[in-house]
């Protein structure tokens, strides 16, 4: 079944006009609440909303937050983020109806740097792979992808202007291609994730989604304080690896042409892109990332293995039962390979400021009870790097199509600046 397209909600915009008393926070909620009333029933992004709850707050302290640096804008939450005052069940039967005592650390910065929080988004259970009732508002049979698939979901639905997602393998940059908004996981460390459920630790990374890469960029800035938006000056012209990986050929056509397409919008407007070619340490540290997680997974989710089995859905049980035969010298030797990989990634990006590659090997799967395939995200991320999903493509169906900048560890400002070139380089191509 074919959606009808949304006006996605601009964080940036929104923000602006709030700052110009053009708009206020309260409003902003009742755009909110007209797309969710208007899509929710089809779509299925939230797990748990506070519509009433936000519209008071944003009327009631509307002073404070419209002189916040997120300035009062309506937020949906991954629900593996703990909140204090909604459950976080963390997508799994095991924890109907849990409620914590508090927030996570970035729900935390987010509230303080002025965000409404509207409601809990549909995560996969525990961030792996079994699948909630989420579905991608592009086309409704459609996978909105995972493992933060109502994020990438209401932000596409025009439901919030920013969301947050976590990143394990894939589960930011995958669902926002597949969902056809942008999304942004910084390097790994750069925001905390204490209070968010854990999967792997030296993996699990905080993302957020937007609208386009400046909204996600804005608000990345808003929640961390750090120096990241990318809307106040024209980006530079990056350098650019195209990398074909080993795994290539595992992307559609639509996908392989996706890429070539943003590689000559780049060149055009003057970016300068060289072929690359990932050394065969990168490859071997591509096979480890698999051994790292399952081993570190196995270890955060001992207690609901040990205690809560029978009420984890059965891909959750497969994959703690696969991670439990992981071998302590297994898990020492992967991280060993990524160490290595990661000293042989930054020799390579000496002569380039960023990689272009696949965020996902095509347009999003039919049906709903499968999340795709990470197999263009793992690698990135267990380099620590910063990543970036720009929209703006699609395939012979109109299922968008998105590609990945990846940059270099810490250099997360100049990866966002990349993908905002990239951004208007195909904009100004379409």
């Amino acid at each position: 079944m074919l959606s009808r397209p949304d006006r996605l909600l601009s964080a940036l915009d929104l923000a602006r006009r709030v700052e110009a008393n053009e708009i206020t926070p309260e409003a902003i909620v009742d755009l909110c609440a007209a797309a969710i009333a208007a899509r929710e029933d089809d779509v299925g992004a939230f797990t748990y909303l506070d519509i009433a709850g936000a519209r008071k707050l944003a009327r009631e302290d509307a002073r404070r937050l419209a002189a916040a640096p997120l300035r009062g804008l309506p937020v949906g939450l991954k629900d593996i983020y703990d909140t204090y005052d909604m459950p976080t069940e963390y997508g799994s039967a095991a924890y109907k109806g849990h409620q914590p005592a508090g927030d996570a650390a970035p729900v935390t910065m987010l509230r303080r740097a002025g965000a409404v929080i509207l409601g809990k988004t549909v995560t996969t259970e525990f961030a792996h792979q079994q699948t909630g009732k989420t579905r991608n508002p592009h086309n409704l049979e459609h996978t909105p992808g995972g493992s933060s698939s109502g994020s990438a979901a209401a932000v596409a639905a025009g439901m919030v202007p920013i969301a947050t997602g976590s990143q394990t393998a894939g589960s930011v940059i995958r669902p926002a291609a597949f969902c056809g908004v942008a999304a942004f996981k910084p390097s790994y460390k750069l925001l905390p994730t204490i209070g968010m459920k854990c999967y792997a630790w030296s993996l699990d990374t905080v993302g957020l989604y937007g609208a386009g890469v400046a909204d996600v960029a804005f608000a990345t800035a808003a929640m961390s304080g750090r120096d990241l938006r990318v809307d106040r000056a024209s980006p530079s012209a990056p350098r650019v690896a195209l990398m074909h990986t080993h795994i290539w050929a595992e992307a559609s056509a639509d996908m392989q042409n996706a890429v070539t397409t943003a590689a000559r919008a780049l060149e055009r407007a003057g970016a300068s892109v060289k072929d690359a070619t990932l050394p065969p340490l990168l490859e071997d540290a591509w096979r480890a990332h698999k051994t790292i997680m399952l081993h570190e997974a196995a270890r955060s989710y001992a207690f609901e293995y040990d205690h809560k089995r029978d009420l984890l859905g059965p891909k959750t049980r497969d994959m703690l039962e696969e991670a439990n035969k992981i071998g302590v010298d297994a898990y020492d030797d992967a991280r060993r390979i990524a160490k290595r990989a990661r000293l042989a990634l930054a020799d390579l990006m000496g002569e380039f400021d960023v990689i272009l590659t696949p965020s996902a090997p095509g347009a999003a799967p039919h049906g709903i009870s499968a999340t795709g395939l990470a197999i263009f995200n793992l690698l990135w991320t267990l380099m620590g790097t910063p990543c970036v999903n720009v929209p703006g493509l699609s395939d012979s169906a109109g299922m968008p199509l998105g590609v990945q900048i990846v940059g270099r560890f810490g250099r997360d400002r100049a990866a966002l600046e990349a993908a905002l070139f990239t951004e208007q380089a195909l904009a100004q191509g379409s």
